[in-house]
């Protein structure tokens, strides 16, 4: 039998053929697998291939042959995943407002490869969660490398910090960077924080990583080791991240303009946003769920808020207002 063009990749494609295009549903024949190989441009008679099926164990890969018959059939027995924890997997990555877009299709892709062709086809799952808006930041992912890497070094790092605008861009918070100890991450309020010590401001912060840009590490060690010795994160994240839920509807909020990125953070950047017919003042319509947790989240934002309509909500929350009041009328 004359040899194919792609011999020495032999092993390889044929690991290859039986990861893509078998599983415990679906098997392979000899002469099924011979004809695989040779579309690769490898020929292989069956003796040779006992033995290499055989070598596919010492890769981690176990091919089961059973017999039905007078034909053999072959499939992989178990992977590195099973189908049902790529699943979850899968399902993690699109949920989640942290990773965009376009990086939840490149790991949703990388992810298909570890299984058959025709359990890949279960992975193209639509996930589809009420009120998720997917971040913008392409880059976050080298952020966070960085910031992994000047933690490791312990170093400080140096970056700009944005905010959205009425405008719905992107504009820096200050003039000057941010000069500021890394010390954790965490992962809440569906979004990615960095927990690092201001030694300029004398305490501890948290900035949304993917608002951050051009992240530089500095020479200088981190400052604040003794601050976060004693650092309770999930006491932090309880008392610094929330989320809210209850009935949907569609209110009237106006807001002072720099509050802007509180809106487009917590609703996205396609709500509407006009000015008021007070300077300096803009309003939107965006649908909430309106509860306790809301009203509080609204509480917590000031005299920079007003809620407008619904009349309902609104007098909901009055009620709100009053039941506070006269709770601490009553101390």
């Amino acid at each position: 039998m004359p040899k194919g063009k792609n011999q020495k990749l032999k092993l390889y494609y044929l690991s290859r053929i039986m990861l893509e295009k078998t599983d415990e549903d679906h098997e392979l024949t000899m002469p099924q697998i011979r004809t695989a190989l040779e579309e690769y441009g490898v020929t292989a008679d069956r003796k040779s291939l006992y033995d290499d099926l055989r070598a596919l164990e010492v890769l981690g890969i176990e091919v089961i042959g059973e017999q039905r018959g007078r034909e053999y059939y072959y499939h992989v027995s178990t992977k590195q995943f099973e189908i049902a924890e790529l699943k979850l997997l899968t399902d993690a990555i699109q949920s989640s407002k942290f990773i965009t877009e376009k990086k939840s299709r490149e790991l949703i892709k990388k992810l298909m490869t570890l299984v058959s062709s025709y359990e890949a086809m279960q992975l193209q799952r639509q996930v589809v969660v009420q009120g998720r808006i997917k971040t913008m930041n392409e880059s976050i992912y080298y952020i966070v490398d960085e910031i992994h890497r000047a933690i490791a070094g312990n170093r400080q790092i140096r970056f700009g910090y944005m905010r959205w605008n009425t405008q719905k861009t992107l504009e820096a918070r200050r003039d000057k960077p941010y000069l500021v100890s890394p010390w954790a991450l965490t992962w809440d309020d569906e979004n990615y924080y960095l927990i690092a010590h201001d030694e300029e401001a004398g305490s501890i912060k948290h900035f949304r990583v993917d608002k951050m840009r051009n992240i530089e590490i500095m020479k200088e060690k981190r400052a604040g080791r003794d601050l976060f010795m004693e650092f309770d994160l999930a006491k932090y994240a309880r008392m610094n991240f929330g989320m809210f839920g209850g009935h949907a509807e569609k209110v009237k909020i106006a807001f002072k303009d720099e509050f802007a990125g509180v809106f487009i953070d917590r609703f996205g950047k396609d709500i509407p946003m006009h000015p008021s017919a007070e300077k300096g003042w803009s309003e939107t319509n965006v649908d909430v769920a309106v509860s306790e947790q809301f009203f509080g989240w609204i509480f917590g934002l000031g005299a920079a808020v007003k809620l407008l309509a619904p009349e309902d909500v609104v007098e909901s929350y009055k009620t709100e207002i009053a039941a506070l009041e006269k709770l601490y009328a009553e101390r």
